[in-house]
């Protein structure tokens, strides 16, 4: 599980696309991306992901924060696979 917490460290879509391709390498080979509500995330979720990542400063809202997160997958894979959709 990776955790999209405000707290979280911050990262460049280069070095999103070096931990996807981390995780697509590594046992259990499946992982979820998991954003809090209003709240944020419960402490004993922030403990239990793999890895805790910050989509920026700014406070989203969690329809926004879905599709921040889904464009940056997809570039990140697109990286991953050579597409010029990153420049």
């Amino acid at each position: 599980m990776v955790a999209l917490d405000r707290t979280g460290r911050a990262i460049d879509s280069e070095g999103l696309s070096a931990l996807v391709g981390r995780l697509e390498e590594e046992p259990p080979q499946r992982t979820a991306f998991v954003i809090g509500g209003a709240e944020g995330l419960d402490a004993a979720v922030l403990e239990r992901a793999r890895e805790r990542l910050s989509l920026g400063a700014v406070t989203l809202p969690h329809q926004l924060a879905r599709v921040v997160a889904a464009e940056q997958l997809y570039r990140a894979l697109a990286i991953r696979a050579g597409l010029p959709y990153h420049r």
